[in-house]
């Protein structure tokens, strides 16, 4: 066991390896952000320079037209940056993180849809008025006599499928598997869009800088898709022939699952990150699922560990030693290097726990630096519980336990037996010196909310809270 002076002289030498690495990562952050405001400051120049500032004050149908022309570039832009965000493009994986880049595709999102709306009825509304003929009449002719636009109409309709399915109460009622197919059909009602704007918007085709712009965007997007979401997992999953060595139960309705490749360290993976997994062990290979690594990194072996949710994790189950995996990644910022302090406080729930103990195993601390705290529905469904009373026994790690049904009384993370106690006392009296902490959190989302508002209310500064989401 490594002695506490060694642990000490680790930690002390870590900090400008850490210092650096946030730098990396500030550079990385500001890059994509420069690549998003220019060219969405760029689109705005296109409106401008169409006239779009003196149309807007004419106060008639052509006050109509140019929003409907803005709106639908706009639209277009954040159209385009869906498809980016998506598409693991290392400049934004890195810039931005998959945590932020999922809370940024969902909000671009609903705002791309809304002004596509937006778009389609000014327009209708505008031409209508210039004809003066009934908007519906206008609206048919918009779809059978403009190029493209039986192509747009086809692509607003799976966009429409897209946004419905994806509002919160909708996606309950679907299996994520279901869910997961219907969002891929975004990619196409995109697709499907893209002809009617090069092919008869003005804003497209009547500058050619503009021309030049667009089309280079789209076809940079779809590259992007094709190498990033394609090329690259298939040629890492071929160079590094990922299997499964072993599947075991881990707590009451959970399973670890290892596998072993190799040269994986040439993937230079670490705890606290994630893979996207495809298994080829028969029908629904295909649909890629999230899964972190539960344990450090060592040698040719990765160890993911999960709750059986699903159709997705109940796969996992049946996995055979020696089934091959296709592999994404790996993603994710909820690394070590964001360390700013000495002290690590761990807070997970369910299959969130897994990642906590890969970054507890990895990292450099004292004992009884390391707190983590756990949250299941019960004893029984605990994952990690051996690795976790290692890190206890070896470490020094203070392991406490938030079992427990929820507390249906109010808004809170804590289990219903601390009634008594609000969040962000609880965490006062269990890490005394919380400003001296930087806080992993992993967990189901509108769970880790509820703990992050805590957090922040017992004085923790946000740029110490490190957690990673994964739904959309």
């Amino acid at each position: 066991m490594t002695s506490l002076a060694a642990r000490r002289t680790a930690v002390a030498v870590d900090q400008p390896g850490r210092r650096a690495s946030r730098s990396r990562r500030t550079l990385w952050n500001l890059a994509a952000t420069a690549v998003i405001w220019g060219t969405s400051l760029f689109v705005v120049a296109l409106w401008v320079a169409g006239a779009g500032i003196q149309s807007l004050l004419g106060f008639d149908a052509e006050t109509l037209n140019t929003l409907g022309r803005l709106t639908g570039l706009v639209s277009a832009n954040l159209l385009l940056y869906q498809v980016l965000l998506m598409a693991r493009v290392p400049l934004f994986e890195r810039g931005f993180g998959r945590d932020e880049i999922t809370r940024m595709h969902r909000l671009v999102g609903f705002w791309s849809f809304s002004l596509l709306m937006a778009h389609i009825v000014l327009l209708v509304l505008g031409y209508a008025a210039q004809a003066a003929v009934n908007p519906f009449v206008q609206l048919w002719q918009f779809v059978w006599d403009y190029p493209g636009m039986l192509l747009a109409t086809a692509g607003t309709g799976l966009l429409v499928l897209v946004v419905v399915t994806s509002i919160r109460k909708a996606r309950r009622r679907l299996r994520y598997e279901s869910w997961h197919l219907l969002h891929l059909y975004g990619y196409l009602g995109v697709g499907l869009a893209i002809p009617h704007m090069l092919w008869t918007g003005a804003d497209f085709i009547q500058n050619p800088g503009a021309t030049v712009y667009w089309w280079t965007l789209w076809a940079v997007a779809a590259a992007s898709v094709l190498v990033f979401r394609v090329g690259q997992p298939v040629w890492r999953s071929m160079r590094h022939a990922v299997r499964v060595v072993s599947v075991v139960p881990d707590g009451r309705n959970g399973v670890s699952v290892r596998l072993r490749g190799r040269d994986m360290q040439r993937l230079k993976a670490q705890a606290g990150q994630f893979f996207v997994w495809r298994f080829l062990d028969g029908p629904g290979w295909t649909r890629g699922h999230p899964y972190s690594l539960a344990a450090a990194p060592v040698g040719n072996d990765l160890v993911i560990a999960a709750k059986i949710v699903g159709d997705g994790t109940e796969r996992l189950t049946r996995l055979r030693p020696g089934t091959r995996a296709l592999i994404e990644g790996p993603y994710g910022t909820m690394t070590g290097d964001v360390r700013e302090g000495r002290k690590l406080l761990m807070i997970g729930a369910g299959a969130g726990v897994a990642p906590l103990t890969a970054l507890l195993a990895s990292e450099d601390y004292r004992r009884g630096e390391a707190v983590l705290l756990t949250r299941d529905h019960s004893d029984a469904d605990g994952m990690r519980l051996d690795e976790i009373s290692r890190l206890t026994t070896t470490r020094g790690l203070r392991h406490y336990t938030l079992n427990g049904p929820r507390d249906k009384s109010r808004a809170t993370w804590l289990p219903a037996s601390h009634h008594a106690w609000t969040g962000a006392a609880l965490l006062r009296r269990l890490a005394p010196d919380l400003e001296n902490y930087d806080v992993f959190l992993c967990g189901p989302n509108p769970w880790m909310a509820a703990v992050h508002a805590d957090l922040r209310e017992a004085g923790v500064p946000e740029r110490r809270i490190h957690s990673e989401a994964f739904a959309v």
